[in-house]
C-alpha cells in the first residue's frame, strides 16, 4: 500500500513530533481497535481510541482510552470538571471534529477541545492512535500527544 500522508501526519511533521506511520487493509466500515492491533501485529495495550463527549455545560471533550476499554462517563465527567458527560452522536462527529467514526484522531480536529488521555498511557514508551483516516494510524510518545493536545492524564475507563 502506497504511503498516504494524512493531515495528522502533516501536523506532526510541522510540529517536529517524531512518529511512525502504520496502515492496515480496510473497507469503508471502521474496524475495532483490537482488530487493528492484530492487523498491524501490535500489542493491543498500545492502541488507543479517540472518543468525543459533551458535558452538562455543553462544552465538548476528547477522551483517548485503550482500545479494549470502555469510557466511564462518571470518571470522564470528573476529569473534565463537569456534572455529567454524554457521548456525541456519531452523526455529529464529522461536523464537530472533521473526522468520521473509526478515523477520529485527537490531533488536528477542527477545534482544539480539552483532551484527557487515560493514565495507562503514562507507562508506555509509545502509543498508537488514529491518523485521522480509516486505515491509518500513528505511533508516538504519550508525552508528545499530551503536549500537542494540551491534554492531561486521568483514570477515565470503566473497571472490568
Amino acid at each position: 500500500m502506497a504511503q498516504t500522508k494524512t493531515n495528522v501526519m502533516r501536523i506532526l511533521e510541522q510540529k517536529k513530533v517524531p512518529y511512525q506511520a502504520h496502515s492496515y487493509p480496510h473497507g469503508k466500515e471502521p474496524v475495532d481497535g483490537m482488530t487493528v492491533a492484530r492487523l498491524l501485529g501490535q500489542d493491543p495495550r498500545q492502541g488507543y481510541k479517540t472518543l468525543v463527549a459533551y458535558g452538562h455545560s455543553k462544552n465538548y471533550y476528547v477522551f483517548v482510552i485503550p482500545v479494549e476499554s470502555t469510557l466511564d462517563l462518571k470518571k470522564a465527567a470528573k476529569a473534565a470538571g463537569e456534572k455529567s458527560v454524554e457521548m456525541v452522536p456519531v452523526s455529529e462527529l464529522l461536523g464537530l471534529t472533521g473526522y468520521v467514526r473509526g478515523g477520529c484522531s485527537p490531533v488536528g480536529m477542527k477545534k482544539q477541545y480539552p483532551t484527557v488521555i487515560h493514565r495507562s498511557a503514562e507507562e508506555l514508551e509509545s502509543m498508537v492512535v488514529s491518523a485521522g483516516k480509516i486505515g491509518f494510524q500513528v505511533e508516538l510518545a504519550p508525552e508528545e500527544l499530551i503536549k500537542l493536545t494540551r491534554g492531561k492524564y486521568a483514570d477515565v475507563v470503566a473497571e472490568d
